[in-house]
């Protein structure tokens, strides 16, 4: 299945773990993934991720005509190093983010996943990432 969204990965204790980032064309995913890099996550897949389940577990991958690509706004479409592909742990909504929300999930393909909304374009948005990926994931 491809999802018209973009997956990032950081490494861990148990190896990559990938955060899926979901919201409308033009609510900023490649920005917030962009800015993730900073903060050592690695591209996996910009704007579309081929996604499968096996054994329990969700992972992702870049189509192979977009692998190590990225739209980088107002630079257009460069190389950047990119993970072959991701477990997923996480998934991020691209919205308006409640002050105290209640814990969501999410499935995909039978997979259940925490989910986090998150004002994408916020500056604190990648280190809130981080932190649910810690916590939630």
């Amino acid at each position: 299945m491809i999802l018209h969204a973009g997956l990032i990965a950081r490494r861990g204790a148990q190896g990559w773990r990938g955060v899926l980032i979901e919201g409308r064309s033009g609510a900023g995913k490649s920005d917030l993934a962009l800015r993730c890099l900073d903060l050592g996550f690695r591209l996996v897949a910009d704007d579309r991720v081929l996604v499968w389940s096996s054994d329990g577990r969700l992972f992702g991958r870049a189509p192979d005509t977009l692998s190590g690509l990225m739209e980088i706004r107002g630079l257009g479409v460069r190389p950047v190093p990119a993970l072959p592909l991701a477990a997923i742990g996480l998934v991020v909504r691209l919205g308006e983010a409640e002050r105290l929300p209640d814990r969501e999930t999410v499935r995909h393909l039978g997979v259940e996943l925490p989910v986090l909304t998150l004002a994408g374009l916020e500056s604190s948005a990648p280190v809130k990432l981080s932190h649910a990926l810690d916590h939630l994931g």
